[in-house]
């Protein structure tokens, strides 16, 4: 049976097949065979305790969105991924294709619709999980860029109609900014932010404060001390 969010006028659905085929293929084929190293950290850092997760990754390249779920998917995550995809990418022939049946939904990037946001929202209300890049496109000099402010909104208006979202800061980098042949990957987890601290600020407060608790989380991992890429942490 598909598992299918349906919110109106926009709707996502995983099927469960494609899904039992495309992240093993990626995880074990793919990924490895493209990169020299596949390296995740901070798995520890996903809550058990939250009712729905809204990640958050940097944007590097292209393949983030092969990336990012092959390190927290099923059976990482518990939940479906769902996932914000501009409106060109979705509608891409066969890659539409594929996005439109593994959780991905079409929203614009530089003017997101009122569908979008309310189908992002219907998302984490009945317990999924929203991936959705907050810088809103493609970054490859390997600094944070201003995050899009409508993330916050949304996941706040999301908690106070769904208690128990948390907001999950990801930081994704490559040994190399054009993401060349055999380069090194590495996806870092940070610790989650729960929505129900922001509740008792005044709304014109609380989504900047969320997007600025955001962004250091975010640098915060960026300056991290790590270890040279090697080797591959992805689950089969």
């Amino acid at each position: 049976m598909d598992h299918v969010v349906d919110s109106g006028s926009i709707r996502s659905c995983v099927l469960p097949w494609l899904a039992r085929v495309l992240y093993p293929l990626a995880r074990r084929v793919v990924l490895p065979t493209y990169f020299g190293s596949v390296t995740i950290e901070g798995l520890e850092n996903l809550p058990q305790n939250a009712r729905s997760l809204l990640f958050a990754p940097t944007h590097r390249s292209r393949w983030d969105a092969l990336v990012v779920p092959c390190a927290i998917g099923r059976p990482i995550c518990p939940a479906d991924l769902h996932f914000m995809v501009s409106a060109n990418e979705a509608s891409r022939g066969l890659q539409g294709w594929f996005i439109q049946r593994m959780g991905g939904f079409p929203v614009d990037t530089t003017n997101p619709s009122i569908a979008s946001v309310r189908h992002g929202i219907k998302v984490l209300e009945t317990g999924k999980a929203l991936v959705i890049f907050p810088e809103g496109d493609i970054f490859r000099d390997g600094h944070l860029h201003p995050l899009k402010p409508g993330l916050a909104r949304m996941a706040i208006q999301a908690e106070r109609s769904h208690s128990g979202v948390h907001i999950v800061p990801i930081h994704v980098e490559y040994g190399s900014p054009e993401v060349g042949w055999r380069c090194g990957v590495r996806v870092m987890i940070g610790r989650s932010l729960p929505l129900a601290q922001y509740l008792d600020r005044p709304a014109k407060v609380a989504a900047p404060t969320l997007t600025q608790d955001l962004a250091d989380a975010l640098n915060q991992l960026a300056q991290s001390p790590t270890e040279p890429l090697n080797g591959s942490d992805l689950p089969r």
